[in-house]
């Protein structure tokens, strides 16, 4: 308690505080964005084996966790120690190199770590020493995990979308951001939406247009935000989508796989800040 009264009284301590545990975050969410889909890939594996070879052994599978086998090196398989570990931190001491083999470290890593922190705290900036922060930034660090595993595997797990969905419904039950009726519709047609075009698109050419993750976090949007804000986040996401795609294809010179999640992760958490605003000032136009 006391220190809750710390951090609404002292703004210095309340955004040290965000700031370190964000950069703690944003180092799990490095690991998770990478080892999440490695997870379900070998659960899937083992499952279909059980499906259709039900009379044989399951083929044992290397155990592999969130939190086994220890962090290493992909080049030399060196053990990351823990003072190697240290968020943004070590990977400027190490200038970006593995302490063994030299090989570079992908800048990915702290760019996850310092985007989590910039993010937390324009969260708490926006919402001060409260509740609403708290939820926010676990609304931000999920859609940033959500962001980095769609990205490079065209995934939204499940297991990340659905207690979005959850969360948001509950804390809106006392009508933290929205109001239970503006949650649950918001929910509905925010999975509904995308779904009506999913099915249009299909009947049409034949080809599905796009995954089922993408219903189930426009739902999860929805119930964070109500069903006002829907339109702005596919607005505001086909357009952050086109500005990344283009920047992209320019960059790598690759034409990758199209992944609508990032787009409207990056939109929903526009709008969950100033998403009131924008539609104020376009209407006011």
């Amino acid at each position: 308690m006391q220190f809750l009264q710390l951090l609404q009284e002292n703004a210095t301590v309340f955004y040290l505080s965000v700031a370190f545990l964000a950069l703690c975050v944003g180092s799990f969410l490095n690991v998770l964005i990478y080892r999440l889909p490695k997870i379900m890939e070998n659960e899937w594996q083992q499952e279909c084996q059980a499906f259709l070879h039900p009379d044989q052994p399951i083929t044992p599978i290397e155990k592999f966790t969130l939190s086994t086998p220890a962090s290493s090196c992909p080049n030399c398989q060196h053990k990351i120690r823990w003072y190697e570990n240290i968020p943004l931190i070590s990977w400027l001491l190490l200038k970006g190199k593995c302490s063994n083999c030299t090989q570079p470290i992908s800048i990915r890593y702290p760019l996850v770590e310092l985007g989590t922190m910039l993010c937390s705290l324009v969260i708490a900036h926006h919402f001060g020493a409260s509740i609403e922060t708290v939820f926010g930034l676990i609304f931000t660090w999920v859609l940033i995990a959500l962001t980095g595993i769609d990205f490079d595997t065209q995934l939204l797990p499940d297991r990340l979308t659905f207690p979005l969905i959850g969360l948001g419904l509950a804390i809106n039950s006392y009508a933290i951001f929205i109001s239970p009726t503006q949650a649950i519709w918001g929910c509905l047609i925010g999975f509904l939406s995308l779904w009506v075009v999913y099915i249009i698109f299909k009947l049409i050419t034949g080809k599905e247009g796009m995954g089922y993750g993408d219903f189930k976090l426009l739902a999860a949007l929805g119930a964070w935000m109500g069903p006002l804000q829907l339109p702005l986040i596919i607005l505001l996401s086909s357009l952050v989508g086109a500005i990344i795609g283009i920047i992209l294809l320019k960059v790598t010179k690759e034409n990758r796989p199209f992944a609508f999640g990032p787009y409207l992760a990056i939109a929903g958490w526009i709008a969950f800040l100033w998403g009131d605003q924008i539609m104020t000032a376009y209407l006011g136009g």
